[in-house]
């Protein structure tokens, strides 16, 4: 069962925490495994003042990947992907909402999960 909460300064209540990751914003908005949809109302409700960023990462004590989005001076956002494992680091900016959550959405989804069933591929 994966949930989502959306409480503003952790009025939100979760039963069970998230199953892959979460995305958490600064004013404590948060969503466990959050779909495309979800991320784009997290970064839709970012401004410059009390909720300047937005972090997606596993839901670990040492997570190996994370995504940032946070707004910039002169508007727009800036987009921080990491991920360890693939020593990769890439900063860029943007200012469609829906072309970054559905970029991210798409970074995600080829993150390694522990305990997530693996792809297979057949010739069929």
């Amino acid at each position: 069962m994966l949930t989502a909460s959306r409480g503003r300064h952790g009025e939100g209540k979760v039963t069970m925490g998230a199953q892959y990751y979460g995305a958490d914003s600064e004013n404590g908005d948060r969503f466990d495994d959050p779909s495309e949809d979800a991320l784009f109302m997290l970064i839709s409700d970012l401004n410059d003042s009390d909720n300047t960023f937005v972090v997606v990462q596993p839901d670990e004590d040492d997570p190996v990947w994370f995504a940032s989005v946070a707004v910039l001076d002169e508007g727009g956002y800036e987009i921080v992907r990491c991920d360890t494992t693939r020593n990769e680091h890439e900063v860029t900016t943007a200012t469609s909402i829906n072309n970054i959550a559905r970029d991210l959405t798409i970074w995600m989804a080829a993150r390694d999960f522990p305990g997530r069933p693996t792809r297979q591929v057949s010739d069929f």
